[in-house]
């Protein structure tokens, strides 16, 4: 076990009211530590927090340490992780979203971009200010939190046709909907199944088997399709990815 304290965090991403959105813990760990922890010490912690995701930040330098400042580099550079409960997740969009959100808000970085570094690539976390409120909520409240969103730079992921043997059981699994369309991510980290359906409201009905989505090629299976005329939206979507211990995620 450490023998001091770790810096921790939990923040409601994807939304401007506490105790709603997609929760994520974040936990900044001191240069060097992450590696004398080791995994099964950060997938215990996240096992303890037991929320969708725990993202581990340790700051990046030149030399390992912690010396270099933000003055110093184009932007600040963390070294990133995500857990879920029970496993590591290659890539994670809210887990990233509310890393960023504390470093900004609490102070630890100045500048408004931060430059994340994954096993998955490289990520940047920009600041955005709006006249609207905060796109998240951290808790506790820090006197530091202004309000801001956060925009992501993610890498683009290709997306291809899927054959028959990579879909079992959909759209069986789905329970019937009108499945029009089903592509699969080309990725070197993750592979998610995407079925696009026809109508929204089978989006928002849909109930899929869980067990034979187990089953499924890839990591998860999205679920998307056109949102109404009329709507302020242009899609709804629905991400299920029983394999990392998230049998739905919330908002992703």
């Amino acid at each position: 076990m450490p023998n001091r304290a770790i810096t921790y965090a939990v923040v409601d991403a994807f939304t401007d009211e506490p105790f709603k959105g997609n929760t994520a813990a974040v936990c900044l760990l001191e240069d060097g530590w992450e590696e004398p922890l080791g995994e099964q010490w950060m997938q215990s912690v996240a096992a303890e927090f037991n929320t969708s995701i725990t993202a581990f930040l340790v700051r990046a330098g030149a030399d390992g340490s912690a010396e270099k400042s933000d003055a110093d580099a184009a932007n600040p550079q963390f070294h990133i992780r995500w857990f879920t409960p029970v496993r590591e997740s290659e890539l994670c969009g809210h887990g990233t979203l509310a890393a960023a959100h504390y470093l900004i808000s609490s102070g630890l970085v100045k500048c408004d971009a931060i430059d994340f570094l994954a096993k998955s690539g490289f990520l940047t976390a920009k600041k955005v200010v709006s006249l609207k409120q905060s796109s998240t909520s951290i808790s506790p409240p820090q006197e530091a939190c202004t309000k801001f969103l956060i925009e992501l730079d993610f890498p683009l992921i290709p997306v291809v046709k899927c054959t028959s043997l990579e879909m079992p059981s959909i759209p069986e699994t789905l329970n019937g909907a009108s499945v029009s369309n089903v592509l699969k991510t080309v990725s070197n980290s993750a592979t998610d199944l995407i079925v696009e359906l026809k109508l929204s409201e089978e989006v928002v009905n849909v109930c899929p088997n869980i067990a034979e989505l187990v089953q499924c090629a890839g990591r998860g299976v999205a679920v998307t399709g056109p949102a109404p005329a009329g709507s302020s939206y242009d899609f709804f979507s629905r991400f299920f990815c029983p394999k990392y211990g998230l049998n739905e995620v919330i908002q992703t």
